[in-house]
């Protein structure tokens, strides 16, 4: 049932008629619930954390991270306006994570490729002050300029023990080979992985069990540098009554691509035979590959933008059968398309079931799929996280247990497309500029008589680091300095990056799981990790190709509360193979083999 609320927001939607929608003029309301630190049982109301306490910590300048995304000031073109990626990856297999910020050209300067440099920042771990420090060695490695970067996703392709990257890019894509040294070499041509076009979000997987890993790469609209629409001009070219960029209503839309790996260093494109072309030419972004209904094949979901979403079941034999409308994740409760971009996977329940979030445009609601086994349900007004996010743009986004008490949390990045609407008086919900939002899991609280995890939105409580207004794209998290606690990089359109170090004062305990799979899948790309501490059951799945084209951290983070040890661990492996371990440790990284006993 929809409350009063939902269905006034609901009405609102039926009533836009712009290429993009038009951002809520309403407060968000509070969450419903506030829950007691002793999750899993009643919420109760509990006292909101001082806003003295401090959870994240901005260390990019200090820490050598000096990186700042090029964008053209006016954004006249909206090819302009969509960049940034972030990937945390290890390329020295040192134990310690970097970070690599793709770049994007302007269309005045597409041809001059050299002029904004992504960055490979090398982390050199904790100086004698204690502080992280890094080094860009983007130059050297080989990896500053991809062209016109989109995103970024990460895996060891060739099985060598090494992780490598591919940036998505309007032109030639680039798939980066690491080769130990410190160095990559660019494989793009010789591996058939060029694409072409506007490629937007990528993910690595072994859809087929082959023992390979396979590549997908969304794609958003066809795009002629020479021939782009003109600023302002037309009904999919104004925001009200402002003339604004172009599109993507209005623009030709163009395929995906899934390109098989032929297990000689080439890959194929066999979108078409798998069923996974998108012939009508939606406007893909943000992708996930996650097994939803636990049958050992990896499904594929596309947050497509102002067109239904696709989710495309794995058949097997090299088939996927696409179902976003029968399985619930297609379009918003009442049927209205929305603007996809961001996508997070998490098990935000603790049920052993992945669910599925995805962040949409203002005045859409970021959309929460809570995964029943065979399909999905919208519960985004349900779980209390739709409301807050309605006057904001959403990009980045990831479930992450940023108190390490075991439940699921949940951070968005935002900013709106269009500069213009800071000289447009439409009111503070309508800025370009935009803050973040932090999602504290309530777990299950009794709202009446239903059951179900409440989402508070608690940015608010830590100071300006996440109230500060800007344009961000892409997010991605991941332990940077190995203490137990989840930091996020947040690459800024058109602004500097941000190392955001969580600093948050805990007593609780976790976990960090490396797994290494064997033969030509040492990434673990698919693997399940299930760890049990008492009653409490949590699962993670090892990705690659997260949020809003980005990459978190490979390794999986578990929060433990008070627990001092994992009672039984289990991974369940791409090939099928189980691993188990028992009696383990908290607060420690381990790293867990296929073929060890």
């Amino acid at each position: 049932m929809k409350t009063p609320t939902t269905m006034l927001i609901l009405a609102t939607m039926l009533t836009l008629t712009m290429m993009w929608p038009i951002a809520s003029l309403a407060q968000a309301p509070q969450a419903q619930a506030k829950g007691s630190q002793a999750k899993g049982s009643q919420a109760t109301q509990s006292p909101p954390t001082p806003a003295s306490e401090v959870l994240f910590r901005d260390i990019a300048e200090q820490a050598g991270v000096q990186f700042e995304h090029r964008s053209a000031p006016e954004k006249k073109y909206i090819l302009e306006s969509m960049a940034g990626g972030v990937a945390l990856l290890d390329v020295n297999n040192d134990g310690w994570l970097d970070i690599y910020l793709v770049n994007s050209l302007t269309v005045a300067t597409a041809s001059q490729t050299k002029t904004a440099p992504s960055a490979l920042y090398l982390n050199k771990g904790l100086g004698a002050d204690g502080e992280l420090t890094f080094e860009n060695i983007a130059s050297k490695a080989g990896v500053a300029y991809p062209g016109w970067g989109m995103g970024v996703c990460v895996a060891d392709v060739d099985g060598d023990g090494w992780q490598d990257f591919y940036v998505t890019a309007v032109g030639s894509n680039h798939l980066y080979r690491n080769q130990g040294d410190g160095t990559f070499i660019d494989t793009t041509r010789a591996s058939g992985l060029g694409a072409g076009g506007w490629s937007t979000g990528c993910g690595f997987a072994d859809y087929d069990r082959d023992g390979h890993l396979d590549l997908f790469v969304s794609r958003y609209v066809e795009v002629d540098l020479d021939n782009l629409p003109v600023f302002g001009q037309g009904k999919t070219c104004q925001f009200r009554g402002i003339a604004v960029q172009c599109g993507p209503r209005g623009l030709p839309g163009t395929t995906d691509l899934l390109f098989h790996n032929d297990g000689n260093g080439h890959f194929t494109d066999v979108s078409k035979q798998a069923g996974v072309d998108d012939p009508d030419g939606y406007f893909g972004l943000g992708i996930a590959w996650f097994d939803f209904n636990s049958d050992g094949w990896l499904d594929l979901f596309v947050a497509n933008d102002s067109n239904p979403n696709f989710f495309y079941e794995n058949k097997g034999k090299g088939r996927f059968e696409e179902a976003a409308f029968p399985l619930g994740v297609a379009v918003s409760e009442d049927g209205g398309e929305q603007g996809g971009m961001g996508v997070a996977i998490g098990d935000y329940e603790n049920k052993g079931r992945p669910d599925l979030f995805v962040t949409n445009f203002a005045e859409e609601y970021n959309a929460l799929y809570q995964n029943k086994g065979d399909y999905f349900t919208d519960v985004s007004f349900r779980s209390a996280s739709a409301p807050a996010s309605l006057p904001f743009v959403g990009w980045g986004t990831a479930f992450l247990d940023f108190d390490n008490d075991g439940w699921l949390d949940l951070i968005v990045v935002n900013g709106h497309v269009y500069p213009q609407l800071d000289n447009a008086n439409l009111g503070a919900s309508a800025a370009y500029r935009q803050r973040r939002l932090l999602y504290r899991n309530l777990g299950l609280a009794s709202p009446g008589a239903v059951k179900s995890v409440l989402f508070e939105e608690v940015a608010g409580r830590f100071g300006p680091i996440l109230t500060d207004e800007r344009v961000s794209r892409g997010l991605a998290v991941g332990d940077l300095d190995n203490d137990g606690r989840l930091d996020v990089v947040i690459n800024n359109l058109g602004g500097k990056a941000q190392v955001l170090h969580n600093q948050m004062a805990t007593a609780s305990n976790w976990l960090l799981v490396k797994l290494t799979g064997k033969a030509k899948l040492t990434s673990a790309i698919g693997a399940t990790v299930t760890v049990r501490t008492g009653e409490l059951t949590q699962s993670r799945i090892v990705r690659s190709g997260t949020g809003y084209l980005s990459q978190d951290d490979l390794r999986q983070h578990f929060g433990l509360g008070t627990a001092s040890k994992v009672d039984a661990l289990e991974v369940r492996w791409p090939s099928g193979s189980i691993t188990k371990r028992t009696n383990i440790d908290a607060n420690r990284l381990i790293v867990i083999a296929e073929d060890a006993s």
